[in-house]
């Protein structure tokens, strides 16, 4: 069937069609005056959490460097996949029956992008490639992209986005701008949520839940919107007590086994990351001490319960009452 080598990242809220980019005012404001100096760095390291924006942000500013030889086709082209001078370094398909998305960029991918950088603007004017994301490249793509990198064509931009800069090549790193997006504000995130082309909205309620849960990710937040294990993390920030009743009503949104698995990992993500935030921030060492050991604690029943396929509504019980627990250390 088509639909089996179909790209699922083909959405029509991919980052190529935003029209807008909300936030990261001061980041677009750096490279744009790089460009208006007419000696920009070749090589941008745009770093940040997953889901924040930086696609939709290197989208739009490869728009703009673009249009500035062809303002009248470049958004229509880029919409396309078909602006001769834009050129995307992302994972491929595999050639398996149906088709799925590799695991990493591989060194065919990365050679075809110097390839595009061998032949002349189709313009007369910049070249741009956007790598989404350089974290993705395994050790050959990598080196192919090191070596450009190194020796840059002339009127040539690399825009390369990261979620963990900390693990790509050294040497790559040094040789690229950096450019770091920081998450966006709550209030951010749902004029992004508000405006993508998503089938139903939803609750409003729930979508401002999955704003606030967010860290200021949009991308983030849409995988929320609809989940249970977001709907549970929000009920538990939301008591004001551990009592016997919230933690049972918490634990109930994983009552049915079988669809509870991915909203239980949601669950423990958000637990998780809060117990680490509440550990770092609590002034009582005592205190702070016990929200580490809760958080190793869940963190060890998580990988249990994946392995042996355990019921969630009861390691959602047994995270709660570590949670109590670690709460009322003094």
């Amino acid at each position: 069937m088509a639909e089996d080598n179909e790209d699922p990242r083909e959405v029509p809220w991919h980052p190529r069609f935003a029209r807008e980019v909300v936030g990261h005012v001061g980041e677009a404001a750096r490279f744009r005056e790089a460009v208006a100096s007419g000696r920009p760095h070749h090589a941008w390291l745009i770093t940040g959490p997953r889901g924040i924006g930086k696609a939709t942000l290197a989208y739009k500013l490869a728009g703009e460097v673009l249009s500035l030889a062809n303002a009248a086709q470049t958004p229509r082209w880029i919409a396309a996949r078909s602006h001769p001078d834009l050129f995307v370094l992302e994972r491929g398909l595999n050639d398996s029956k149906p088709r799925r998305l590799r695991q990493e960029i591989v060194v065919d991918d990365a050679r075809r992008m110097t390839e595009f950088f061998a032949r002349t603007s189709g313009g007369g004017g910049w070249r741009i490639a956007i790598v989404d994301s350089a974290d993705e490249l395994n050790t050959e793509a990598a080196n192919a992209l090191l070596k450009l990198v190194e020796e840059p064509p002339d009127k040539a931009l690399i825009l390369l986005l990261s979620h963990r800069p900390g693990r790509l090549l050294r040497t790559l790193k040094s040789r690229c701008r950096r450019l770091p997006v920081s998450p966006l504000a709550e209030a951010d995130v749902l004029t992004v949520l508000n405006q993508l082309p998503v089938p139903a909205q939803g609750d409003p309620a729930a979508l401002a839940a999955a704003a606030r849960l967010s860290g200021g990710s949009p991308g983030r937040a849409l995988e929320l919107r609809d989940s249970l294990g977001a709907k549970a993390f929000d009920a538990f920030l939301r008591a004001k007590s551990l009592t016997a009743g919230v933690k049972m009503a918490v634990a109930g949104h994983f009552a049915q086994r079988q669809a509870a698995v991915q909203d239980f990992e949601t669950f423990a993500d958000l637990v998780l990351d809060w117990l680490a935030r509440e550990a770092a921030s609590a002034p009582e060492a005592p205190r702070s001490a016990a929200l580490a050991r809760a958080h190793q604690e869940i963190a060890a029943s998580r990988g249990v319960v994946a392995g042996y396929n355990l019921d969630r509504r009861t390691a959602a019980l047994n995270a709660l009452t570590a949670i109590e627990d670690a709460l009322k250390a003094t």
